[in-house]
């Protein structure tokens, strides 16, 4: 099996399911589950899987539904159900807390907050739960024995995404759009400057940032990233990199309307249905396997070995990667051939990637 066919089993497949009033922010009907389950050991007897969305929402074709392909697998392989909660337009921290100390009260085990934006709720929620197991994805300041810190290289991958972007262009000019101005998002700038320069130390980079604050909407505002995109692409760059969530529809949206590479990010985003109009202008995914994440961490709570601390995603973990789906990236083999290098030396250790 090539190196190739094994990045893209990194993808997460993900379902897109109706949504429906309930509690403190939207509900899914699917996989709730009104009693205990024993697993096979005995040792399992909470209600579910608890998990808490971030900005944008499922649906976002990324990073929340990246999450949601890992509830909903650990839910149908260890048949014990699940509760999954949207967040509301301009809710407070008080509303994330009400969120997380609900789910914990009901009994679901573990309780996933899905974003950094949960750190205060899960800090404070999981003080009054001792027995629940609390998991926070990209964040690791929380230290706490019953809270799993689930975070990823994130720039390991975008510097594949670089490496790629900087083989496929024709005009030397590529572009990075970043939703929100934060440190977190500053890791995939400088995976993907580091990797394009590689290639092409003299390669010209437009960035930009969609908002300085998540509440202003850059991980949830397409029209702000199609019209970052559409400026990208007047000054000439012809390959653009997203992480901005739900923004990264309206980058990818413009860069197949305006037919130049887009390279997604997070999930697979050329098997994403809400984007296939325009997948053949998806030349690649960063992935982050936000799936596998809230996977293993439910299979350890569900055996009764509860994972702890920081558990970090990385290339040779296969916790991040770079998805090669598309058939027209494939056949680059230029492009495939350097970011498979590229990989294996960051393996080996020969390339340490910048995180700021």
């Amino acid at each position: 099996m090539s190196r190739r066919t094994r990045s893209s089993r990194a993808a997460v497949t993900v379902a897109v399911i109706a949504l429906a009033a309930a509690g403190c922010g939207k509900t899914s009907d699917e996989a709730k589950s009104d009693s205990g389950k024993k697993s096979d050991s005995g040792s399992y007897s909470g209600k579910g899987i608890g998990l808490a969305y971030d900005i944008g929402g499922k649906g976002d074709q990324s990073f929340n539904d990246a999450a949601y392909a890992g509830f909903e697998k650990a839910g149908k392989e260890f048949k014990i159900g699940g509760r999954d909660i949207e967040p509301q337009d301009g809710e407070s921290d008080a509303d994330k807390v009400q969120r997380i100390e609900q789910l914990a009260k009901a009994g679901y085990n573990p309780v996933i907050g899905v974003g950094y934006i949960y750190a205060p709720a899960v800090k404070e929620v999981s003080a009054k739960f001792p027995d629940t197991t609390f998991g926070i994805i990209d964040d690791e300041q929380i230290k706490a024995d019953n809270v799993v810190d689930l975070v990823f290289h994130e720039e390991q991958a975008s510097y594949l995404a670089g490496v790629a972007a900087a083989e496929a262009s024709k005009k030397k000019h590529i572009g990075f759009i970043g939703g929100v101005d934060i440190p977190l998002i500053h890791k995939f700038e400088a995976g993907f400057k580091q990797g394009a320069k590689s290639v092409d130390p003299k390669i010209e980079i437009e960035s930009q940032y969609l908002t300085e604050t998540a509440q202003e909407g850059g991980f949830a505002s397409p029209d702000k990233g199609k019209d970052a995109a559409s400026g990208q692409i007047e000054k000439g760059a012809d390959v653009i990199y997203h992480a901005a969530g739900l923004s990264g529809q309206g980058v990818i949206s413009e860069a197949g309307e305006k037919k130049v590479w887009a390279i997604g990010v997070d999930s697979d985003q050329y098997r994403q249905n809400a984007l296939k109009k325009y997948k053949d202008y998806i030349l690649g995914s960063a992935l982050k396997n936000v799936g596998g994440a809230v996977y293993d961490l439910t299979k350890s709570v569900y055996e009764g070995k509860p994972l702890t601390g920081v558990q970090r995603g990385d290339l040779k973990s296969g916790g991040v990667g770079f998805a090669d789906s598309n058939p027209k990236y494939q056949a680059m083999t230029d492009v495939v051939d350097a970011v498979e290098k590229a990989k294996q030396e960051i393996i080996d250790g020969k390339v340490t990637v910048d995180t700021k």
